[in-house]
């Protein structure tokens, strides 16, 4: 189990150093960078190699903006095998639906509750 959570850290630290790097070094704005992780994530599942990262990392892999890109790759394409082509717009969109949509319910509650300083 101690083996479990240091490759957890170590996977997830790695992602989050690549994400600084792209910052720092590369003068990348948070959009780009984030946009890049994403695409990363979705180019790594789209070669199979994103499943074996998660399990050998666990929440190291999951927890990282990448495994967003891994998720929208994953639901297209299940559900581009049960539904063709029109399956790969709406499989993207099943499977992250609930992640966005709490996303932007709890951006919301804590815009009500806290006042921004400026």
């Amino acid at each position: 189990m101690l083996a479990m959570f240091f490759w957890a850290f170590v996977i997830g630290g790695i992602i989050c150093v690549i994400g600084q790097l792209l910052f720092d070094v590369a003068k990348l704005t948070p959009g780009h960078t984030l946009s890049l992780l994403v695409s990363i994530g979705a180019i790594l599942a789209g070669f199979g190699l994103y499943e074996p990262l998660i399990d050998f990392a666990g929440a190291g892999a999951t927890i990282p903006i990448t495994s967003f890109g891994n998720s929208l790759v994953e639901g297209a394409m299940n559900e581009a095998q049960k539904h063709g082509l029109v399956g790969v717009l709406t499989g993207m969109f099943e499977v992250t639906s609930s992640g966005i949509s709490a996303a932007i319910i709890f951006g919301f509650i804590g815009a009500l509750l806290f006042k921004p300083k400026g």
